[in-house]
């Protein structure tokens, strides 16, 4: 679930079987919301702040559902700091005030543990609560599949709560075999090989994430001049200024 492994503190029971329910197809509403296109940007070491902020501002409940255990703040510092960005890939979601509302990580086994194994990948993802019911975990869901398939990955991996019915029904959804072991589940997806055309689509999702990206940038500077002007406004006639939404 993308912690090092000692933070897991979760124990396996010994009753095991196979969860082979059927996928159900998700109705238009949910199809359409999850296809309509979300700018989701690749993360680098300069956004660990802002990754540490989301992880921070998850509930109890939510870092026990992404982690496997409530984790503390200094476990979740913790974890940020190892983040591997040369290994791994990070993708994020902002909102127009450059909050980052959703975050996925998409770990490579290293590549002294694949030689002569196909290649693997773990995904995990976090959104924030007043971010959900928008489809964003399942477009971080497709969004590592693309880019896993173009580094040559076959199979993608989730290792979740078994109570984590969101995260495992985005698996199912996507055609991954999920494994039940007592509390604690595994999903394992065959992803297909590359294709020049998933090539090309992720490098213009890349594209555009970033110009959006950019764009809330010069939005927000453009805000905050507005706030200094109004504050500088106030401080002039002595009345307070407007609250911006």
């Amino acid at each position: 679930m993308g912690l090092p492994a000692e933070f897991v503190t979760a124990q396996m029971s010994n009753e095991k079987d196979l969860d082979l329910t059927p996928a159900v197809p998700a109705s238009p509403p949910e199809r359409s919301q999850k296809w309509a296109w979300v700018p989701i940007r690749s993360l680098g070491a300069r956004q660990r702040s802002r990754i540490a902020a989301h992880l921070l501002a998850l509930n109890e409940t939510d870092r026990y559902l992404r982690f496997g255990y409530p984790a503390t703040d200094a476990q979740l510092n913790k974890y940020v700091d190892l983040l591997d960005f040369d290994r791994d890939e990070i993708f994020g979601i902002f909102n127009r005030r450059l909050e980052l509302i959703a975050m996925a990580h998409l770990a490579y086994a290293a590549s002294n543990a694949t030689q002569d194994k196909p290649a693997m990948a773990e995904f995990g993802v976090s959104v924030l609560s007043k971010a959900r019911g928008r489809g964003y975990g399942a477009r971080m869901f497709d969004h590592a599949t693309l880019h896993a398939r173009n580094r040559n990955v076959e199979t993608m991996f989730i290792h979740a709560l078994s109570e984590n019915v969101a995260m495992l029904r985005i698996a199912r959804q996507a055609g991954a075999l999920v494994e039940r072991d007592g509390s604690e589940s595994e999903a394992w997806l065959k992803l297909p090989p590359d294709t020049i055309a998933t090539q090309i689509e992720a490098a213009v999702e890349e594209q555009a994430a970033e110009l959006d990206y950019q764009f809330k940038v010069q939005a927000h500077r453009v805000h905050e001049l507005f706030d200094v002007m109004a504050d500088l406004k106030s401080h002039l006639t002595g009345k307070a200024p407007a609250e911006r939404p």
